[in-house]
This record gives C-alpha cells, sequence and structure tokens, in this order.
C-alpha cells in the first residue's frame, strides 16, 4: 500500500542496522560467485520465519556487480547469535571453503548500533519502507514536521 501522506518510522526504538552483501568480480567465475549468491535466501526465510530470532526486516539492492541487503535487527545479541547458528555458520563455511581462496567474488558487512531517538526518516508516496518497514510507521505532525524535531522525539514510556 502507498501512503501518500507524509510519514515517518515510529521514533523511539533501539535498534541495530546490519548491511552485508557480495561483489561479483569475476563475471566468468560462476562456480565461485553463484554458491556464495544462492546461500543467502534460505537464511532470509528463516529470518522471516522466525520473528523470535530478532530480525525486523530488510531492504535489497542489486547493481551490476554487487548485492547489498540492509537488515533490521532488535539488538547486536540477537545479531550475533544468528550469526553462530547453524544456517549461518553451514553458508560461511561453505564460502570460506570455496571462495575465499579466490577473488572472484567479495563479501563484506557494517553494523550500526543505533539507540533510541537517534535516527530519523520521511516518506511521501511510498509504500512501507526500510525503518518504517522494521519498526512500523506514523504520520508525521506538528511536532515531527523536521528532521530536527524527528531525532528528538524521545523513547515512549
Amino acid at each position: 500500500m502507498i501512503h501518500s501522506n507524509r510519514m515517518m518510522a515510529k521514533p523511539g526504538q533501539d535498534l541495530v542496522v546490519f548491511v552485508i552483501g557480495m561483489r561479483i568480480n569475476k563475471w566468468t567465475a560462476v562456480h565461485k560467485w553463484f554458491p556464495v549468491f544462492k546461500a543467502m535466501p534460505p537464511m532470509i526465510r528463516e529470518l522471516y520465519a522466525n520473528k523470535n530470532l530478532g530480525f525486523l526486516s530488510l531492504q535489497g539492492t542489486f547493481n551490476l556487480r554487487t548485492i547489498t541487503l540492509i537488515q533490521y535487527w532488535e539488538s547486536v545479541d540477537q545479531l550475533t547469535s544468528y550469526a553462530k547458528g547453524p544456517q549461518h555458520l553451514k553458508a560461511w563455511n561453505s564460502f570460506y571453503k570455496q571462495a575465499s581462496k579466490t577473488n572472484a567474488v567479495g563479501i563484506y558487512h557494517e553494523t550500526y548500533v543505533i539507540p533510541a531517538g537517534n535516527y530519523e526518516s520521511v516518506y511521501v508516496n511510498m509504500p512501507s519502507f526500510g525503518l518504517a518497514k522494521a519498526l512500523g510507521s506514523e504520520p508525521i505532525t506538528k511536532h515531527t514536521q523536521t528532521a530536527k524535531k524527528r531525532l528528538n522525539v524521545k523513547k515512549p514510556l
């Protein structure tokens, strides 16, 4: 559903933003990069199927060489716990065995811990997206009409 009015992500929640992806460095080495590509969908299905893991949602982008997934998590502990779980360890071990010995494919991740009140957003003519998809959304009001005001919204009691 497209929200035509000005919306923002619900404020006042702690969250972790985890950016993960891969880069195809050698298109002709399909046997090296395709297994890395193929490892992500089962993990995504697992995350969406098990809300107790602390995963909130993700947004993905694809360009000529790079796939980037921006994931939203409830906490660092839940993210690192998932990283030690069987589905992720299987994918990591497979990558390490097959692809780490070549430069045909690269992987990367970045983790950002965002305390409550240290994010702001605005969405116009958009479906639920990014932070709003992860945390829920609400209309922008006169009390939250500027970025500065949205950044000063405190965590609900």
